[in-house]
């Protein structure tokens, strides 16, 4: 009897987790910001923005920007340009806003750093990128990270009306057991458009909200790489760090990734083709970064200018005969 009146108790607090579980859940779909519709949204974008050289851009974000890249990014734009930035482990833009940001101190030892908030506040910049935490799905549901973009955008846009805002499109792990492909095609219109862009854009003072479109990049690059197109690359590991002991890091780039990434947020930001920049660059710490092949440059080079021009939301004119 004792133990049919356990069993009973059993039952009765699965079925109470189950239901706390389903009303959790109905609660978190229900409390998802919605945004602006894709009619809205696709005429947001429907005219491009000026080729516009900005004389100084802030980053804002975590590993994924690094210091490597930005600084990559400054000798392709050369001489006059100018950069800051805030990052942090993994941090999302939550955490920044908060001033609650793991690796602060350590992530920001350097002559770029500029305080988060002043800097946005300052009105200083031409353009701010704004760099969502991974896993991206982590950063919607527990990070409120439509509300965050919407909060860093309107900021900046009282700040300085003229400022152009982007959203870094990052990537997630090599080994996503959903695979890497097919989630960086899936999640640029389930998740950077659906969850973050078109709700953060309905929220008031933000305006538009344009896209450096990096996973999208290396989603076109690694086809290319894989064919045996590229040469010294073979595979989209090639494109990724390697840890300590040899092995390849899923989720950060070396030197070859970072100079595509570079290249893209280039395009992005002056709305220029980035066919024939160099790329014999250096890193942060002045040391030679390593160079891609002048062939598989300039394939880089190729593909970062045809996902740039043909994807609207990063409001570069699409070229003719692309």
């Amino acid at each position: 009897m004792k133990a049919m009146t356990g069993k009973r108790g059993n039952m009765r607090w699965f079925m109470v987790l189950a239901v706390v579980s389903m009303v959790g859940g109905l609660w978190w779909w229900i409390t998802l910001p919605r945004g602006i519709d894709a009619r809205s949204f696709a005429s947001a974008y429907a005219e491009p923005l000026p080729p516009q050289r900005p004389a100084r851009v802030y980053h804002l974000g975590h590993s994924l920007v690094g210091r490597d890249m930005p600084e990559m990014v400054a000798q392709l734009m050369g001489p006059g340009y100018g950069y800051a930035s805030q990052l942090g482990w993994g941090a999302s833009l939550a955490q920044h806003w908060r001033g609650e940001v793991p690796g602060m101190a350590e992530e920001n030892a350097s002559a770029a750093f500029a305080p988060a908030h002043q800097a946005v506040a300052s009105g200083d910049y031409g353009a701010v990128i704004l760099t969502e935490m991974v896993e991206i799905r982590d950063a919607i549901r527990y990070h409120a990270a439509a509300d965050h973009l919407a909060l860093w955008s309107a900021k900046a846009r009282a700040a300085n009306p003229a400022t152009r805002l982007y959203l870094y499109e990052t990537w997630h792990r090599l080994d996503d057991p959903e695979g890497w492909l097919d989630r960086l095609a899936a999640d640029l219109p389930r998740h950077w458009e659906g969850d973050l862009l078109r709700p953060a854009m309905a929220q008031p003072g933000v305006g538009v909200v344009h896209v450096i479109p990096a996973g999208q990049v290396l989603a076109a690059l690694v086809p290319q790489i894989e064919a045996g197109r590229l040469p010294g690359l073979a595979r989209r590991e090639d494109l990724f760090a390697r840890t300590a002991d040899g092995a390849v890091d899923p989720i950060h780039l070396n030197d070859l990734g970072a100079y595509v990434v570079a290249l893209t947020h280039y395009a992005v930001l002056t709305g220029e083709s980035p066919l024939g920049l160099p790329h014999a660059l250096l890193r942060a710490d002045g040391s030679p970064a390593t160079a891609p092949d002048a062939r598989a440059a300039r394939i880089m080079q190729q593909v970062v200018w045809q996902v740039v021009t043909g994807y609207a939301a990063t409001g570069v004119a699409r070229q003719a005969g692309l």
